[in-house]
C-alpha cells in the first residue's frame, strides 16, 4: 500500500530492509532482526497469504538471485512488502520487538495526540484487523484511549495489519508487568514533560486521561455530566480490574 521510494539499484540488490526502512513514508516500521526471520517457525501460515512467498523471503534476506530479480522486481516487491508486514506484525510483540517499538515510542516518532487535554501524549500504531489489505494504520493514544488517523498520506496508505490489533495495548501492559529490574533500569513510559517516574501501567495511563466538561454559567451540563459520571464509574471499575491483574502477576513474579 505504501509509495516505493526512490534509492539506489545496488542498496535495493544487497540491502533490501535497510533500503526499506529507510524508505520515505515506512518511518513507523522497526528492524526485524534477522535470526527471527530465518526461523520458519516464525513465519508460519505466511506462506499461504503471499504470493511467490519463496523469492519474496529470499528478497528479504538478499539471498535472490540477481537474474531472477530483474525479471520479477516489481511483482516481487509488493510481495516483499507485504511478507515483511506480515513478519513486522509477529515481531514487535515479542520481547525484544517491543523494546525496539518503545525507543521509537519514547522519541514520538509516532507522533502526539491532537487532543488538547491528552497533553501531547505519545501514539502507538495499531491495526483494526489482523487481516492485510483491509484497512490502514491508525494511531492509538493510552490517554483518552481513542484512535487517530496519521497526518501523514504516506503513513496512513500504511496497512494496519502491519501492526495488529494487540501491539499497543501489550506494549502498555509490558511496561506494568516485567519483572522489576527490568522495570528499574528502562525508563517508564510517560507522557512528555512529566517526571513521575510512573510505570507504564493500562490503568495509570488512564487514571491520567482528564475530560473536557461542558459547563453553562459554571454548571455541568445535565445530560452530559450524567453521561459522563456513567463513563467514569464504568473506567474505576476497569482500573480496578487492571489494578487487581497487575498486582496478582507482581505476586506471582
Amino acid at each position: 500500500m505504501e509509495e516505493i521510494s526512490s534509492g539506489s539499484d545496488s542498496d535495493y540488490s544487497r540491502y533490501w530492509i535497510s533500503w526499506f526502512l529507510s524508505s520515505k513514508g515506512n518511518e513507523y516500521f522497526c528492524e526485524v532482526d534477522e535470526d527471527f526471520i530465518l526461523d520458519r517457525f516464525n513465519l508460519t501460515g505466511l506462506n499461504s497469504e503471499v504470493a511467490n512467498y519463496s523469492q519474496a523471503l529470499d528478497l528479504i534476506t538478499d539471498n535472490l538471485d540477481d537474474d531472477i530479480q530483474d525479471e520479477l522486481r516489481g511483482t516481487l516487491d509488493v510481495q516483499a512488502r507485504l511478507l515483511y508486514g506480515m513478519i513486522h506484525a509477529r515481531w514487535i510483540v515479542t520481547q525484544r520487538g517491543l523494546q525496539k517499538m518503545l525507543e521509537k515510542y519514547k522519541r514520538a516518532d509516532f507522533g502526539r495526540c491532537p487532543r488538547v487535554l491528552c497533553q501531547q501524549q505519545n501514539l502507538l500504531p495499531v491495526g483494526l484487523t489482523d487481516t492485510p489489505y483491509e484497512k490502514s494504520v491508525k494511531l492509538y493514544c493510552g490517554r483518552c484511549e481513542d484512535l487517530y488517523s496519521p497526518k501523514s498520506t504516506r503513513h496512513g496508505s500504511i496497512d494496519g495489519a502491519y501492526f495488529g490489533t494487540t501491539f499497543p495495548h501489550l506494549l502498555y501492559l509490558g511496561g506494568a508487568q516485567g519483572d522489576r529490574r527490568r522495570r528499574r533500569e528502562e525508563q517508564d513510559v510517560s507522557a512528555p514533560g512529566e517526571g513521575s517516574g510512573e510505570q507504564a501501567s493500562t490503568a495509570s495511563v488512564a487514571l491520567r486521561a482528564d475530560r473536557y466538561r461542558p459547563r453553562v454559567y459554571g454548571f455541568q451540563v445535565h445530560e452530559i455530566a450524567k453521561l459522563q459520571r456513567w463513563q467514569e464509574a464504568i473506567r474505576d471499575r476497569q482500573v480496578a480490574h487492571l489494578e487487581a491483574v497487575e498486582e496478582a502477576v507482581t505476586v506471582r513474579s
